[in-house]
């Protein structure tokens, strides 16, 4: 059996009964039994989520309280929770408030006995509303009036690029959706949507941090990208830019974005270029990542290891076309179910990253596809592995959401393709249809958690007998 660990540290005082409630939205039951595989690595995918959530990682990073006032501003898919876990940890004696925006239905259940005194308001992701202009307007407001007294704690996590919406002037709302919308369905990574996401911002690309002068800024952020570069984290509000709008515009044309005109020349010209890294506005800011990718792999890793299993971890930057990293997840786990390659079985191969998902173009009148990376990445999966025998794989994503769907991703067991057939369900054209979901939800292969309250970006896991 395995027994889902909870820190002792974590579990005391007020802060403490915030985390077990959280623990309580995601983790269901705190015991498995091994010779269940899909159990297994679900729980497996629960122990990631855990080490990630804000509660565990916010005390050791939290800044004592300044002369003057403190304000909290933050945007992402764990806003909700961060919030609550600085409500929880900040002095009760230190002035306290603020403004986080968080996906609709993303804020958690508040603690008894916790007071509120960080607003927290909803908004659209990935693709923005106005409700996300309107709360990156309050935040910006809010920014008004601060001195070198005071103290802004921003709160970052992933889904903050749309999230945090304030188009850049001459650029509406409908029109930045639609740049949104195109750059979803384009293939392109998340450093690209993110470096022509600052450009065409007033608030993104260390512009907030900017507007917070002359006050003492500092962020905590989650990542969920690639390389844990906080300047890409939700578009890095409060972080110097190193990219150029020159950069900005190869990538309109790369993807073939259309854009009006005036777009591509206010870009051409400069006009919205980003604050760089060593401007003077962000002398004496400090930027902590609080949970990354990597971290809660390894938390993975050890539970794994705990069961007298190797465990054996690729990558936390894993990026690429969904399908075709299921592909070459798959050959790596035909290998190891042979006894050839690297990996030594019993064994459970974990990675993460971001990976993307180009829609293909459909006939006139076929039904739209429903699913998101992870899901599509355990298509390509299921169809390379062709049922090989002694292989189970999970892959989600760690905010509960894949893509815009209400499950979180998919299991892949070595009867899925024949369950499928049973069921008159084609791999393949489910996959020529961006469709994930229509495959695995008959089959009752769905991983469905609802939100998180947390955001480290993919978690895959593979168990090799």
């Amino acid at each position: 059996m395995v027994v889902l660990p909870v820190p002792d540290s974590a579990t005391s005082g007020s802060a403490g009964q915030a985390t077990l409630k959280f623990l309580s939205i995601f983790r269901g039951p705190c015991v498995v039994q091994m010779n269940n595989p899909s159990e297994f690595l679900r729980h497996l995918y629960d122990v990631a989520v855990l080490r990630a959530l804000p509660l565990h990682n916010t005390a050791a990073h939290l800044p004592p309280p300044p002369k003057g006032r403190t304000l909290v501003l933050g945007a992402g898919k764990a806003g909700g929770a961060m919030a609550q876990a600085v409500e929880a940890l900040w002095p009760k004696d230190a002035p306290l408030s603020g403004l986080v925006v968080t996906r609709y239905g993303h804020t958690p259940a508040r603690p008894a006995g916790l007071p509120e005194r960080i607003e927290v308001v909803e908004a659209a992701h990935p693709v923005p509303d106005a409700a996300g202009l309107q709360a990156a307007e309050r935040i910006l407001a809010l920014t008004q009036g601060l001195t070198a007294d005071d103290l802004v704690l921003c709160l970052i996590s992933g889904g903050g690029s749309s999230l945090l919406t304030l188009p850049a002037d001459g650029i509406s709302l409908q029109l930045k959706q639609d740049i949104n919308r195109q750059l979803l369905a384009s293939g392109a990574n998340i450093s690209e949507m993110n470096c022509l996401r600052k450009h065409l911002s007033r608030i993104k690309g260390g512009r907030l941090a900017a507007a917070c002068a002359p006050a003492r800024v500092v962020t905590l952020t989650i990542s969920d990208v690639p390389g844990d570069d906080p300047s890409i984290i939700a578009s890095g509000p409060t972080v110097a830019d190193a990219t150029s709008c020159g950069d900005a515009l190869a990538i309109l044309q790369r993807y073939a974005i259309a854009v009006p005109p005036e777009v591509e020349q206010a870009l051409r010209s400069g006009a919205w270029e980003t604050p760089k890294p060593g401007a003077p506005v962000f002398a004496g800011h400090s930027v902590h990542l609080i949970a990354t990718p990597q971290q809660s792999l390894e938390a993975a890793a050890q539970a794994v290891r705990a069961q007298g299993l190797n465990a054996y971890i690729l990558s936390d930057e894993i990026e690429g076309e969904s399908r075709e990293v299921g592909k070459v997840h798959a050959a790596l786990a035909r290998a190891a179910a042979k006894g050839l390659g690297p990996f030594q079985k019993p064994c459970v191969i974990l990675s993460g990253g971001e990976t993307t998902v180009t829609l293909k173009p459909q006939p006139a009148g076929t039904p739209k596809g429903r699913g998101g990376r992870a899901g599509e990445f355990c298509l390509g999966l299921a169809q390379a592995l062709q049922g090989q025998a002694g292989v189970w794989a999970l892959a989600a994503d760690t905010d509960g959401i894949d893509g815009i769907e209400d499950n979180a991703g998919a299991q892949v067991t070595p009867d899925t393709l024949a369950r499928a057939r049973a069921l008159g369900l084609q791999v393949d054209a489910h996959l020529q249809r961006n469709d994930a979901c229509g495959f695995f939800e008959p089959l009752g292969d769905l991983v469905i958690t609802g939100p998180t309250h947390t955001n480290v970006n993919d978690f895959r896991a593979m168990w090799v007998v």
